[in-house]
């Protein structure tokens, strides 16, 4: 999450986005957020070491859609969109 003008994968960057990660209100200005991008926005990085499972929903503004992302998955991104993100650690 760069704030250069080039264009990451066809998706421009030109405007910023004001979301909500785990209560906390971000300022973003990609148009797709990956779910590693998100679980950074929320815990400052990503650990994939195969004990940590990270859990994520989001919900979009006032169409109310909700939903939820995996590892692999991406989202638009719009001002107002609430993510919600968890880490549990297997024991």
């Amino acid at each position: 999450m760069t704030n250069d003008n080039s264009n990451h994968c066809g998706h421009g960057r030109d405007k910023e986005f004001q979301i909500i990660v785990n209560g906390r209100s971000k300022t973003v200005t990609e148009k797709f957020l990956s779910f590693v991008d998100v679980v950074k926005l929320a815990f400052d990085e990503f650990i994939d070491n195969g004990s940590r499972i990270y859990t994520m929903t989001f919900m979009k503004g006032a169409d109310k859609r909700e939903g939820s992302l995996v590892l692999g998955d991406e989202v638009r991104i719009k001002s107002g969109v609430i993510f919600n993100v968890t880490a549990t650690d297997k024991s």
